[in-house]
């Protein structure tokens, strides 16, 4: 699968004429990060000494039963690993608008079309972007995003910057995630 997975990401990057090999090279390298993180949630909570995080793990656990059984969302193998990227955002996405525009700039990429955004795992290849529309006369704003999914191309991890203290927040997450 993830052979398969980084085979289409790599004709997609050499296919497409919207985006740069770097910004693809990122990506790519970025979500197989998130994935060699990924442990199984039942072994964390199993082997855990944080009380906190292993509340949390079993209340994504419910959330997941209860969108499949009771909201018909797909019952498929996302949000059965956990992923602890140490850091507070899975990626910092940046949105663009020319000067004096409510209007924003549209990246195109050959897997997911086009969209007003675009997304760094390293905040610091978002800000140094972000520098560059800038000084291409763009208003940017760069934030950091907790949860993303992969539209069914990956299992699709819980991650530490998903787990708030706010069961509601992570329940919603979660239904909007699987509903892609």
């Amino acid at each position: 699968m993830a052979l398969r997975a980084l085979a289409l990401a790599a004709l997609s990057a050499g296919l497409s004429g919207c985006g740069t090999l770097g910004y693809y090279a990122q990506a790519i390298g970025g979500h197989a990060g998130v994935m060699g993180r990924m442990q199984q949630v039942e072994e964390v909570i199993r082997t855990t000494t944080d009380a906190g995080l292993k509340r949390k793990l079993q209340a994504a656990q419910e959330i997941r039963e209860f969108a499949s059984h009771e909201l018909q969302l797909p019952d498929n193998n996302s949000y059965r690993t956990y992923a602890d990227l140490r850091r507070p955002y899975v990626v910092w996405n940046i949105v663009a608008v020319p000067e004096f525009s409510m209007q924003p700039r549209q990246w195109c990429f050959a897997v997911v079309g086009c969209v007003a955004y675009r997304g760094y795992y390293e905040k610091s290849e978002a800000r140094a972007f972000a520098e560059q529309l800038r000084a291409d006369g763009f208003d940017v704003h760069v934030g950091g995003v907790r949860a993303y999914s992969t539209l069914g191309w990956f299992d699709d991890p819980l991650l530490n910057t998903m787990l708030t203290p706010r069961r509601p927040y992570l329940a919603g997450v979660m239904f909007h995630e699987l509903a892609h």
